[in-house]
């Protein structure tokens, strides 16, 4: 049993430690339509190395061993034992939906995983930041995909499981626009199944008329779904803003979307609203309230 470590590219890719861990699987990228065959010459010579490297790696991944998720900053996510592959060039199955831009999508090698529950933080929504003593050497780092030897599984699972190690993945909460930023950050508590959109601007998408959306996100299907942030009572000018870019979307990416119009108002909402509100294409209406606890520190 080998223990393995895979880079998490949430900073190209927002949301996709949350896919990952909602499909139980890890993945990279490397089409082979790119130039990226599993076996054979390598016709893209910039990353010829990388990914001689990353696929030598993928190839020795066996069932049985452990895969740790790596973010940015010495953090890591959850621990996995795998249970498959689905890496020939014919299994392509990407994580990042195809667009107009992407027309092969992205992350499309999967390593099936189990996650292992019993460490780490309960919540999903939290990530441990490793303490200096366990952290990866850059060598383990650098490469998208590594055998880790520098650590040993027991002790990894020693300083994820001890929670001072915890920490949010959002650590910064921009006061701002701390609605959208949640709904980004957290898109599954609006809705179960909701991640991140990876390809498009997780929040504020300029559009050609330059206009701004506040959050892109994708459903449990895949589809694609706008939601528009109020800090009041919605309105029926708001829910024509939000079909706006809905249509924007459409036109200019070649996506069809849902919207969902999140608001800081009353529950109970203005007969013209509704009527607007049911009028194709339809705009869910939510409403959120905000909740600050605060405890004490030892």
């Amino acid at each position: 049993m080998k223990l393995w470590k895979i880079n998490c590219m949430e900073d190209t890719f927002p949301g996709m430690w949350q896919r990952w861990f909602r499909s139980q699987c890890v993945a990279v990228g490397w089409h082979s339509a790119w130039g990226f065959p599993l076996t054979g010459p390598i016709s893209d010579e910039k990353h010829r190395w990388a990914w001689s490297r990353a696929r030598s790696s993928l190839q020795k991944i066996q069932v049985g061993d452990h895969i740790i998720v790596s973010l940015r900053g010495h953090r890591v996510g959850r621990l996995g034992e795998v249970t498959g592959k689905a890496i020939e060039d014919g299994d392509w199955n990407p994580l990042v939906p195809r667009t107009k831009d992407e027309p092969d999508g992205e992350m499309g090698r999967r390593i099936f995983v189990r996650w292992d529950l019993t460490t780490g933080p309960d919540n999903r929504d939290e990530i441990v930041l490793l303490p200096e003593r366990t952290r990866f050497t850059n060598g383990e780092l650098r490469p998208t995909i590594a055998e880790i030897g520098s650590q040993s599984l027991e002790d990894l699972k020693t300083a994820m499981n001890d929670e001072t190690n915890w920490e949010s993945l959002f650590a910064r909460f921009d006061y701002e626009k701390a609605l959208s930023g949640y709904i980004a950050t957290y898109p599954h508590h609006l809705e179960d199944g909701l991640t991140v959109h990876p390809t498009l601007k997780v929040r504020e998408l300029t559009f050609r008329d330059r206009t701004r959306s506040d959050v892109i996100l994708l459903d449990r299907n895949d589809n694609t779904v706008v939601v528009e942030c109020k800090q009041g009572q919605p309105s029926v000018p708001a829910i024509h803003q939000l079909r706006r870019y809905l249509a924007h979307l459409k036109k200019e990416k070649g996506v069809v979307a849902r919207g969902i119009l999140v608001h800081g108002g009353s529950k109970k909402l203005h007969d013209d609203v509704v009527k607007a509100a049911d009028t194709s294409p339809r705009v869910e209406i939510v409403q959120h309230r905000l909740a600050v606890d605060f405890s004490r520190c030892n």
